[in-house]
Parts: C-alpha cells; structure tokens; sequence
C-alpha cells in the first residue's frame, strides 16, 4: 500500500526544531503517513501556504487570520503566551514613538509582528519589510529609525547597543488580558479530518519527545538557528513552548478569537473566525 504523503511546512526558529525534533529525528510514528518536510523562514512560510504549497504549515497567525476559509488551526504546535511579544526597538536612545514618520522594519508583511505594528502604531508612514534577522543590524547600522524584533533577537538587543521602545506583547496583555498568539500549525480544509487527527496525534507525540528530554534536541535545533549559543536555544524554547503548545486550551482559544476580532476591525481577514480542529482525541476531552 502506498504511504499518503504530507507536504509539511516549519519555520527554523528554535520553538519549532524543538518541537518536531522527534518527526524530523524519527523518533515519533508516523501511522502509515510520509512527510516531506521544509524549513523556511516565517514570511516565505506565509507566502507558499497562500499559494498551496503545503498541506500542513507553521503560519504566522495574521496570515492565518487571511486564510481561514481555506485553513483549520491544529490544536498542538502553536506559539503564544505571555511575555513572548515582539520588540519595538529604536537605532538611539533618543527615537520616540513620535517620530514613528521616520522607517520602521518589520519582519515580514503577514507576520503577527506586522499585525501588532498596524493595530498600534496604524499611523505609521513609512514600513519596510524585511526578513527578521536583517532588522538588529540595520538599526546598529543606523539605516533605519526603527524595527519590529522577533525571536532570538529578544535576547541580544541590548548586546547590540540598541534602545527599546515598547514590547508589543506588553501591551496586549495589558489592553485584552489574554496570551498573545504569534503564530501556529493550519492544515488545509481539503485533507480529509481523518488525515488532520493523524497528523495532529503526530505532532502532539513529537512534542512529548522534545519536552521529556530537551538536551537531545539541541543538535537540530543548531542546525538551523540564528544564535548558536545553546543557552540563547533554551531561553527561546522557554519562552516559545508551553503548555499551549502541546494544546491550545480554552484559553488559546480565546486568544485566537480575539486577535481575529482585532484583526477584523483594521479590515484584515475573511470574515470568518479561526476555527481550532477538533479531531476524536479533542472531542472526548
């Protein structure tokens, strides 16, 4: 019998090496199914699951938001929490949101970073996309006023002499009270739902492999990391990969409804909200 094969999408930040390090280690069953995995950046993530390149895929959660006729959001492998937001970071001391007319780099123009930046700073004038890791040295270099910094980047801002201005993440928590959703695991509404249970069992097993043991996923996760200071690894899967990761919860539920609602409001989606698959394991919960 031929084994189904499953285009399947992450990105090569360490939360998600960390978190299919048993699929791509082999370490997890697989159930009959084949995976054919590739590891991108977020933003071409976004970009080549709009244009069908992928049945399963890490996706921002903004983009999520544009694809959720097309898409469900599995229960395991999502990114959010609190105190995970992205930086608002300033070249000097002395840049101040007043002066937001001047250019800002954002990681991505489907990225839940960008999101935050429209639903704060909507008045923004000048935004530059960019990817991620370029944003830290422009600012150092002085080429750009201001940047939206993501993942390892939380960690060595100040390293890199620069200033901070707001944490976005911050201030979501303040003005909603719920953990920020940055971005999580969609399958395509065409899989049959048997196929997505399948897949999310899958991923939830990869997980508890990561979690019971995490010093064996350092050797993938430095692989592809910008950082490479095993410390630098474990800070970001600390901050990345919680409890609602392995399962959404009614609580990541409600944060998902709540950045779709947000997001609604600035003119961005489908009208209709996120939908959370709910396969056998969910149902008997």
């Amino acid at each position: 019998m031929t084994k189904e094969t499953i285009r399947l999408g992450i990105s090569t930040c360490p939360n998600d090496t960390f978190a299919f390090h048993g699929l791509l280690s082999g370490a997890v069953d697989c159930r009959g199914l084949t995976f054919e995995i590739e590891l991108l950046d977020i933003q071409q993530l976004n970009d080549r699951l709009a244009e069908g390149a992928f049945a399963v895929a890490k996706t921002s959660f903004h983009k999520a938001i544009q694809l959720a006729d097309t898409t469900v959001v599995l229960p395991s492998g999502s990114a959010l929490g609190f105190g995970v937001g992205p930086l608002l970071l300033a070249a000097t001391a002395e840049s101040q949101p007043s002066s937001l007319a001047e250019c800002t780099l954002c990681p991505g123009r489907d990225t839940t970073a960008t999101l935050l930046f429209r639903l704060f700073y909507g008045d923004a004038t000048r935004v530059e996309q960019v990817r991620f890791s370029e944003i830290m040295p422009r600012l150092t270099a002085k080429t750009a006023d201001f940047g939206v910094c993501i993942h390892e980047g939380r960690f060595t801002w100040e390293q890199h002499g620069l200033s901070l201005v707001e944490d976005l993440g911050s201030r979501w928590e303040a003005e909603t009270g719920t953990p920020l959703p940055l971005g999580g695991l969609v399958a395509s509404r065409r899989l049959p739902p048997k196929t997505i249970a399948t897949i999310q069992d899958i991923i939830h097993d990869s997980l508890l492999v990561a979690r019971s043991d995490p010093a064996a996923t350092l050797p993938t996760m430095r692989m592809y990391a910008q950082e490479f200071s095993d410390d630098v690894l474990m800070q970001h899967v600390d901050l990345y990969v919680n409890d609602w990761t392995l399962d959404l919860g009614d609580v990541g539920r409600h944060a998902l409804a709540t950045l779709s609602n947000r997001a609604a409001a600035i003119g961005i989606g489908t009208g209709r909200p996120l939908e959370v698959f709910a396969g056998e394991q969910e149902k008997r919960n």
